[in-house]
């Protein structure tokens, strides 16, 4: 079922990784400063640590979780639970009016991915149950900012009745960016950016264009991880949002406000 537009663009989508949820606070509420935004969060370094104190295997292709049953619990207690809890509570603490949100609760509708090929992989990779975006309760997030409410979503997905489903938070962020109408997404990221080399931290790149970002994946500059950060960062842009900012967990607030000035800025 379509879901009317939300009434208002949102100025900034911010998707925040596992590795960075414990450092960006108070740089969100300076980011804020009279915009609207949605905050995204995943858990993969976490959910990956608890996964391994269960004696179960993490799987990934290309950056990308392989997620059976098991892996799914571990998601929902880590993500949607002790994450997101710890988050909202940090945010708030800062100043910022966050109110938590599983993905699930229907704010992400999604069907489950069927296999295909991903970079890193030569053959179609069988996902599990991870999710596919369908769309998202706009009128929901819309409600929250007209109640000057900062929405923190944690990446889980509604899919058929009574399923629940994976996803990965750049593919959330990325398209929630598009589908509301932000003006940037910024993606945070312990490395700070793209790296020309990936082993120095003074080679990133301050601003790529979606052809420069492609060669750099082609030609091996880009590796690991980055990669479908940069892939899922081409939706976006190609759907009208103007920029994505790739930036380390104290540049938030700096790149909105001098865009290319750090991390770096990926443009059409």
């Amino acid at each position: 079922m379509a879901v009317a537009a939300a009434p208002r663009a949102i100025d900034v989508v911010i998707k925040l990784g596992g590795d960075v949820l414990a450092a960006v606070a108070a740089d969100i509420a300076r980011a804020r400063d009279g915009r609207t935004l949605i905050v995204v969060h995943g858990g993969g370094p976490q959910a990956t640590a608890l996964a391994g104190r269960l004696g179960l295997e993490s799987r990934l292709v290309g950056g990308r979780r392989i997620t059976d049953a098991a892996t799914l619990d571990v998601m929902k207690m880590v993500v949607a639970g002790r994450l997101n809890v710890d988050l909202v509570t940090a945010l708030r603490a800062a100043g910022v009016p966050a109110v938590g949100l599983a993905g699930s609760s229907g704010v992400i509708r999604a069907h489950r991915r069927p296999p295909r090929v991903v970079s890193g992989a030569a053959e179609a990779v069988d996902f599990g149950l991870v999710g596919d975006v369908d769309g998202f309760d706009l009128g929901l997030l819309a409600a929250l900012d007209a109640a000057a409410v900062v929405p923190v979503i944690a990446c889980l997905a509604a899919g058929g009745p009574g399923e629940v489903l994976n996803i990965n938070a750049d593919v959330v962020a990325s398209q929630l960016a598009a589908a509301s109408g932000a003006a940037a997404l910024v993606a945070c990221t312990a490395v700070g950016g793209v790296r020309a080399n990936k082993d120095d931290p003074t080679t990133v790149l301050r601003r790529l264009t979606v052809a420069g970002a492609r060669a750099a994946i082609a030609d091996g500059t880009v590796q690991g991880g980055m990669i479908p950060k940069l892939e899922e960062a081409f939706a976006p842009l190609a759907a009208g949002v103007p920029a994505v900012h790739i930036v380390a967990p104290s540049e938030i607030a700096a790149s909105l406000a001098a865009p290319g000035s750090v991390g770096t800025l990926l443009v059409p």
